[in-house]
């Protein structure tokens, strides 16, 4: 049988990114479809951290706080960035679409994970989530992927595949400070991205399903309905 045991805790890599995993750790992820950062943005930023990893990687030791808080800072200035100008297919600018990843992400709440904050963007993903023990942030990522992918295909044209890069970014959260940036931060990507004027507006984050609105009802988009019928996620 594998040892999964780093993907509970400890430092390891499926590819370009590093992942570093704590038991009982919160984390910020963002997931994103395939195609949206060129192969040679990818390669650039590969190389700029390059120098924070072969740190951690030459001393065989998991990154500090502060090589995580430098990772982030790239990540967000840098990586972020690309995605919010909309390069490659923004699949999730389709609200039928995007209600089917926004219903993923909430089904096994209280079950499986417990989500402090979440939007979906048209062609990413952004979600700060605790997994219940003995929940891996691994299984409950491919859960929400290959079940959104699934069902979204089957609503495309032309099944895309893959339809999700198969890496993710994730940022273990050190505290309650950087809990608090890193929800900040999800919620007002809508807004930075230049998408609505208050994180509120945004349809598909927890910002804007946790306020209360007479309104609804009326050209809304019942995310949590959207994993009704057919398959659930995995």
């Amino acid at each position: 049988m594998p040892d999964n045991k780093h993907l509970v805790a400890g430092l390891h890599s499926r590819g370009v990114l590093p992942h570093l995993k704590r038991e009982g750790g919160t984390y910020f992820v963002t997931f994103r479809l395939a195609g949206t950062l060129p192969k040679e943005v990818l390669l650039r930023f590969k190389q700029e951290r390059a120098a924070i990893l072969q740190q951690a990687e030459g001393a065989k030791r998991p990154l500090t706080w502060h090589e995580q808080e430098e990772l982030f800072r790239w990540y967000s200035s840098r990586v972020d960035k690309h995605l919010d100008a909309g390069h490659g297919t923004c699949h999730l600018c389709d609200p039928e679409l995007a209600a089917i990843v926004a219903g993923a992400i909430q089904f096994f709440e209280g079950q499986r994970y417990e989500l402090r904050a979440w939007v979906v963007m048209p062609n990413h993903v952004h979600v700060v989530v605790w997994p219940k023990p003995p929940q891996t942030l691994s299984a409950i990522l491919h859960s929400w992927k290959s079940y959104s992918a699934h069902e979204i295909n089957h609503r495309l044209p032309a099944p895309v595949v893959p339809f999700w890069q198969g890496e993710s970014y994730d940022h273990l959260i050190r505290d309650e400070d950087d809990l608090h940036r890193c929800c900040h931060y999800t919620l007002m990507n809508p807004v930075n991205a230049g998408l609505c004027a208050r994180m509120e507006d945004w349809k598909w984050s927890s910002a804007y399903v946790a306020q209360p609105s007479p309104a609804a009802g009326a050209g809304t988009v019942p995310v949590r309905s959207a994993t009704t019928g057919g398959e659930t996620p995995l």
